[in-house]
């Protein structure tokens, strides 16, 4: 599957003061601050949990991707290569119930949604994932995986005529509950909560997740070795990221909702598979609210980012807007935030329009200290604003700084002016 268009990002060499050479970001299975280090000539690998197509992108979804489209940037300032890979759940109960509501085929409702996602993703200037792979086309890796997996004795079938559906025997990977921290009381309401199934009999633990659905009138399904059916939600992921990144990458990134079930699953169905942890730094953004409430798709308290840009506002003040908010921040969106986001970035532009402005490198080392610093975007804006004011107040004469400062702008914060 394409993602979208590639986005350029300029080249910053600008010379700065000596800021910190690795970029250090929160693990949410240790609870501390970890640096991102491959090894020497290698890649960052970094995967990062897409959407499922039937709705469009909302501020609560752009609020995770511009959070780990910084964390690209700032790998790319370090001089790193970065295999960055994403997923579509482009088959999946919450995409085949739309489609049955609105009376649309499943796969029209799909690429329509997948459509809107890659345009408001171009709006905002987001680097587009070196692989972008949907659900469908990674069937028969799902399916190589689990057969990898069925000499471990946690993958077995349910003993059930109609549906023998494949489970995983979560609980029994080593490791299992090292990311989310939670007992097994709240793992298995959490559980309920996100589509899981714990009440389902037949099962070896309430915890164990399906990793292939058998086929059921009305639903598409694909023929294997298991039977007819459909990939499971977390094995998806798995099969993946392990496919294009390898073992043991360095980020596994997704909003904070996704810390358990899925990522914890999915780190389970990866160390059964390969005896190694699935990723080095699980890296989590906080959630949007609206209206007192996280933005849901099944709640419907939405806004969305192709309204916004359709509405006329540039798409610059709503990336601005949104990293305004530190990334592990849980807060809530309010019209307000969008006006104050274009104010500042027509004051930002209006410095353009001088012949020159204060030097810029003690600028551009703050921005760069703050973001490798747990992406501290507060403090990379506050820098700006700093100099944007400083340069407006004098008669400054540095006639290159101006240039210097539109690139860090862009190469950093992903910021156009």
């Amino acid at each position: 599957m394409y993602a979208w268009a590639p986005v350029a990002v300029p080249d910053l060499s600008t010379s700065t003061p000596e800021v910190a050479q690795r970029l250090r970001v929160h693990d949410t299975a240790s609870e501390e601050l970890v640096e991102v280090h491959p090894a020497e000539g290698d890649a960052a690998r970094m995967y990062v949990c897409g959407i499922t197509p039937y709705d469009a992108t909302h501020l609560g979804h752009a609020n995770t991707y511009l959070t780990f489209d910084l964390v690209n940037r700032v790998l790319r300032d370090l001089g790193l290569q970065v295999n960055y890979t994403q997923n579509v759940t482009d088959v999946d109960d919450p995409l085949l119930e739309r489609a049955a509501q609105t009376g649309q085929e499943w796969e029209e409702l799909a690429e329509d949604q997948i459509e809107l996602f890659r345009s408001d993703m171009q709006g905002l200037r987001v680097i587009p994932p070196a692989h972008y792979v949907g659900a469908v086309e990674s069937i028969a890796m799902v399916v190589e995986l689990i057969e990898e997996l069925l000499p471990t004795g946690l993958i077995y079938q349910l003993d059930d005529p109609e549906h023998p559906d494949w489970y995983f025997n979560t609980v029994a990977a080593p490791g299992f509950g090292s990311i989310s921290h939670l007992d097994e009381a709240q793992m298995i309401e959490r559980f309920r909560d996100n589509g899981g199934d714990p009440e389902r009999a037949g099962k070896r633990h309430p915890l164990d997740c399906l990793v292939w659905r058998f086929q059921r009138p009305d639903e598409p399904s694909w023929t294997s070795s298991l039977g007819a059916g459909r990939p499971g939600w977390h094995i998806e992921c798995t099969a993946i990221a392990l496919r294009f990144l390898g073992r043991d990458f360095d980020i596994q990134g997704g909003g904070s909702d996704l810390i358990f079930p899925h990522h914890e699953m999915c780190a389970a169905e990866a160390i059964a598979a390969t005896g190694v942890p699935l990723a080095k730094a699980y890296v989590h953004s906080g959630m949007v609210a609206l209206d007192g409430e996280k933005m849901s798709k099944s709640k419907g308290n939405l806004e969305l980012v192709s309204r916004l840009r359709h509405g006329g506002a540039d798409p610059m003040a709503i990336r601005l807007a949104l990293i305004n908010h530190h990334y592990r921040e849980n807060w809530e969106w309010t019209p307000d935030q969008l006006e104050a986001a274009t104010e500042r970035l027509r004051t930002w532009r209006s410095v353009l329009n001088n012949g020159g402005a204060v030097p810029a490198a003690e600028t551009i080392a703050a921005i760069r200290t703050a973001l490798r610093d747990d992406l501290d975007t507060p403090a990379a804006l506050a820098a700006v604003d700093t100099w944007v004011a400083a340069s407006l107040a004098m008669d400054a004469d540095d006639h290159a700084a101006v240039g210097e400062m539109t690139t860090a702008i862009d190469a950093l914060l992903g910021i156009a002016l």
